[in-house]
């Protein structure tokens, strides 16, 4: 395989033509690719910072197709490509002066080009994260539910919300990306934050959904404050939002655990989620 398979654009509408219809043909596989495009495509491409996101599509002589999204300061997201397109791809950012600082994708994959990448450039590769994708089957609500609702987040929570995304993202270790009011305010307007509340009215959980994309939803984030846990919390509000998907005609309702975390992944497992495919985060340094 040649790195010019490979072929790149910046223009997030340019990189939907060529590649929309392969991401479309198994949304839950390319979820992160189809979410983060839709945003772009939506909201503008220096969405998530000043630097100019990168696009790329493999059409590869023996037939075999794959895509590519960099959105820095994020590390490159790649569809399975095997290691031949992985290792093509480092040679084709290589020849254009493209750097990275890391890599996600399904763990094959991003092994092969994190090897790749630290064999051409001399970085450092480490593996950061093991995270699982899953799918929901057959929605099983926790029992017993805790006492309390659930309602969808309003501009009225706006402030909670950015304190609750901050902590969310301290606590996976994420200190990148999208700033806490401009992801506040987009989930609100979208209605893409449900809160679980106690019978008193206190917000206690919260679960959000990205914008249905190829007809799949994906939770996230999940977070319960750290004292709050271990009440039911998070698996009422996961479930209510699973449920809320579907009925509102989502095939496909995915979400990711770090599998670092058992007490998430077996939740999500007794709600009714079933597992897809695992995926790695790789971290390039010096």
């Amino acid at each position: 395989m040649r790195p010019d398979d490979w072929h790149l654009t910046d223009d997030p509408r340019e990189f939907m033509e060529w590649a929309g219809g392969f991401l479309g043909s198994r949304p839950a596989l390319h979820t992160v690719l189809l979410t983060v495009l839709d945003a772009l495509c939506s909201r503008g491409r220096h969405l998530y910072s000043d630097d100019v996101p990168l696009f790329g599509v493999l059409r590869g002589e023996d037939g075999r197709v794959g895509a590519a999204l960099h959105t820095p300061p994020y590390p490159l997201h790649l569809s399975p490509v095997g290691v031949e397109g992985a290792e093509a791809l480092v040679a084709r950012l290589a020849g254009v002066g493209h750097g990275l600082g890391g890599v996600s994708g399904e763990h094959s994959t991003a092994a092969g080009l994190a090897v790749s990448w630290q064999r051409r450039t001399g970085a450092a590769a480490r593996l950061v994260q093991r995270n699982r994708l899953y799918a929901l089957g057959e929605l099983s609500v926790p029992e017993p539910s805790p006492e309390g609702r659930t309602r969808v987040a309003g501009f009225g929570d706006r402030e909670l919300l950015m304190r609750w995304y901050d902590a969310f993202k301290e606590a996976v270790g994420q200190s990148a990306g999208q700033g806490a009011g401009p992801w506040a305010e987009a989930r609100i307007a979208q209605g893409g934050v449900t809160l679980w509340e106690t019978a008193e009215g206190e917000p206690v959980s919260m679960a959000g959904v990205s914008p249905e994309s190829a007809g799949q939803v994906r939770v996230a984030p999940v977070y319960t404050p750290a004292h709050l846990r271990g009440r039911g919390y998070a698996g009422a509000v996961t479930a209510e939002v699973s449920r809320t998907a579907v009925a509102g005609g989502a095939a496909h309702v995915l979400l990711f655990t770090d599998l670092a975390n058992p007490t998430s992944n077996a939740l999500y497992q007794r709600i009714g989620y079933r597992k897809v495919t695992d995926f790695a985060v790789w971290g390039f340094g010096d």
